[in-house]
């Protein structure tokens, strides 16, 4: 369930997200409705924001990857150790678990919505690098935070009701990265 310490930078976003879970709890005990709170990982995909300032580290080293391609650059800098794992989910993936959801599940409870697999931030930029074909180096700036150690959801509750994730993080990146030239790219 919910626990722990808010982080300091997310703490009003959080708020937010405890106090709507529990207002579809409230309905479903007063109106017998069907709500459904369901807790997305990381989230990635077409019209992500890559802007980066204010991104998160998918789109933000798909972005400084191109980058660095389009410069010609020899290295490319990442924040961190590149020790941390993070779950990623493709947008797609997350609106057909939302669909499965609206038919299958009827339960107050919050439910993870994830693949269930992790990736350290230095496989996922190596993972970028390839699909963007970004030859160079990764240099890694030791000075910047890492952040949490890992962040992996417990899907087995989604898992057991019979939804899984299809989109492979290879594919999503490559998708979006096409979506990215498309839309994004100058």
């Amino acid at each position: 369930m919910l626990g722990g310490p808010l982080e300091p930078t997310n703490e009003a976003y959080a708020i937010a997200k405890i106090a709507g879970i529990k207002l579809c709890q409230a309905y479903v005990r007063e109106y017998r409705a069907n709500f459904i709170s369901a807790m997305p990982t990381n989230l990635y995909g077409p019209n992500d924001n890559f802007d980066l300032e204010t991104s998160h580290v998918l789109a933000a080293l798909l972005r400084k990857a191109h980058e660095a391609k389009m410069r010609k650059a020899h290295k490319l800098v990442v924040w961190g150790t590149g020790k941390p794992r993070r779950e990623f989910l493709h947008v797609d993936d997350l609106a057909s678990a939302c669909l499965f959801l609206l038919e299958k599940y009827d339960s107050p409870e919050i439910i993870n919505v994830g693949c269930g697999e992790d990736i350290s931030i230095r496989e996922l930029a190596e993972l970028i690098c390839d699909v963007v074909g970004f030859d160079g180096e990764l240099a890694w700036d030791t000075t910047k935070p890492d952040g949490t150690p890992r962040k992996l959801l417990d899907v087995t509750r989604l898992h057991d009701l019979g939804w899984q994730a299809t989109i492979t993080l290879r594919d999503g990146i490559a998708q979006t990265y096409d979506w990215f030239l498309k839309n994004v790219a100058h």
